[in-house]
């Protein structure tokens, strides 16, 4: 899992989120919650989990029989 980051109020200073739980809020949005590694307080971060880097240029993309699934 990619590391979350988000904002604690309390530190006022942006951390990385320890023990990170994708959620999805009652209006449907996805989120991020976790606690501060520091002070231990709630962090929210409102947002789908950014993506995986995209392969460096260069790199060959997996051709279709790398992937080992079939839709």
């Amino acid at each position: 899992m990619p590391v979350a980051n988000g904002y604690c109020v309390k530190c006022k200073a942006p951390r990385e989120i320890r023990d990170p739980e994708q959620i999805t809020m009652k209006n449907g949005r996805p989120a991020t919650e976790g606690r501060c590694p520091v002070c231990g307080t709630r962090i929210f971060k409102i947002g789908a989990p950014e993506p995986a880097a995209p392969p460096e240029r260069g790199e060959a993309p997996a051709s279709p029989g790398e992937t080992g699934t079939r839709l």
